[in-house]
């Protein structure tokens, strides 16, 4: 996704069945956004609801949310 600088952050995000060290760096202009854009361009393992849960972290400030995501529908819900 194209974005002005200004509008975007950078976020660390992986998947949480895996190891932070296998996270990617993206830059997106929202935690939710992050977390959209690393399913759509990594593909992670699903479970059986066709659903994925990863781990977004603000690389600046350390805050991080988790967040499953519906690979069916698209639709994000925070980590229950």
């Amino acid at each position: 996704m194209n974005h002005d600088a200004a509008e975007t952050r950078r976020f660390s995000v992986h998947a949480r069945h895996v190891d932070h060290h296998h996270a990617r760096v993206l830059e997106e202009a929202s935690f939710e956004a992050a977390a959209v854009a690393y399913v759509e361009d990594f593909h992670p393992a699903v479970d059986a609801d066709n659903e994925v849960s990863v781990i977004v972290r603000d690389v600046a400030n350390g805050h991080q949310h988790c967040f499953k995501i519906n690979i069916d529908s698209g639709e994000t819900a925070p980590c229950g």
